[in-house]
């Protein structure tokens, strides 16, 4: 009887962090920093970091660390705060010892990758990049590819960044966006959009057409998912990072008469609904959990004395 009023307890309680995480990724570094927490949801907004300030007391901490332990991930780490820190160089040459100690690392290759690029040598940056999803194809929610056809797209140059050269797929040009992708591939392909999104948002400011191009497609997958408000905070997003096409002005007049209500379809929820949704279970958890050891208060206060 103890193990199952326990038990049942437990269940409950723990069953909480998962219906109640509404919070965005956040970075946690090797020492414990934590440097930044994203918003909640599928519209990019990019990493809120760490003031400098705090950040190059990081470095510190980071150096110290590794030479009191040898273990790499904290210059790794330290790495990756010299990129925050536009400090490129530094990172790249901090990069290279890591590699000549120890190869084949991702978090190398794709670092390099990164701040190669946004020193501007976007064939360098390719390399790393695609070295990296040899080693780990499956890292980032497997979303490096599109990082590898922007470079591939700037290294061609042109001032269009089509879709299909961007992630091999296109949503028409008509008022509403067309796919034969399924659910299960549209769900995959918002992942993958969002999170290379957000990082590069993180760095790369308006006006910007790779990402206003990439924003307007996201928005097409949450309206193809009839995540209405998601959709319409995705094109008003592409519109700000500079994407001018008429199309889009058509896509939000159509996601707006859904949003009245005039398609809107009964099997599937959007995003602020399913928050709702999760914050009530949460509550009611609570609630339930409350009144299980109000109930048995007599036989669990005693076991835990």
């Amino acid at each position: 009887m103890k193990k199952s009023v326990l038990s049942l307890i437990f269940s409950f309680l723990f069953s909480i962090p998962a219906w109640a995480c509404l919070n965005g990724e956040t970075k946690e570094l090797k020492d414990g920093t934590m440097i930044y927490m994203d918003f909640a949801g599928f519209i990019p907004r990019g990493h809120s970091f760490n003031n400098p300030e705090d950040l190059e007391k990081t470095l510190g901490g980071l150096e110290k660390e590794y030479k009191r332990t040898k273990n790499l991930d904290y210059l790794s780490d330290k790495g990756y705060i010299l990129i925050i820190l536009k400090k490129y160089k530094e990172a790249i040459e901090l990069y290279k010892r890591i590699e000549s100690i120890a190869p084949g690392r991702y978090s190398t290759a794709s670092n390099m990758g990164t701040a190669y690029e946004l020193m501007g040598n976007n064939i360098e940056a390719l390399k790393w990049i695609e070295k990296s999803i040899k080693i780990n194809p499956g890292s980032h929610f497997s979303s490096e590819w599109i990082h590898a056809n922007i470079l591939k797209a700037k290294i061609k140059g042109g001032e269009t960044y089509s879709s299909e050269a961007l992630m091999q797929n296109d949503f028409g040009s008509k008022r509403n966006p067309e796919t034969n992708l399924s659910k299960e591939e549209l769900y995959k392909l918002r992942k993958s959009l969002f999170y290379q999104l957000n990082e590069r948002i993180s760095f790369v400011n308006p006006e910007d057409k790779i990402v206003a191009q990439l924003l307007f497609d996201l928005g097409n997958v949450a309206f193809l998912m009839k995540f209405k408000n998601e959709a319409l905070g995705d094109y008003e997003k592409a519109v700000f990072y500079g994407f001018n096409d008429p199309i889009i002005k058509q896509r939000i007049a159509s996601l707006s008469a859904i949003t009245d209500g005039k398609e809107a379809p009964k099997d599937v929820l959007d995003e602020s609904t399913e928050d709702i949704i999760k914050v009530g279970l949460s509550v009611f958890s609570l609630l339930i959990s409350a009144i299980i050891i109000f109930i048995f208060r007599k036989k669990i206060f005693p076991m835990l004395k």
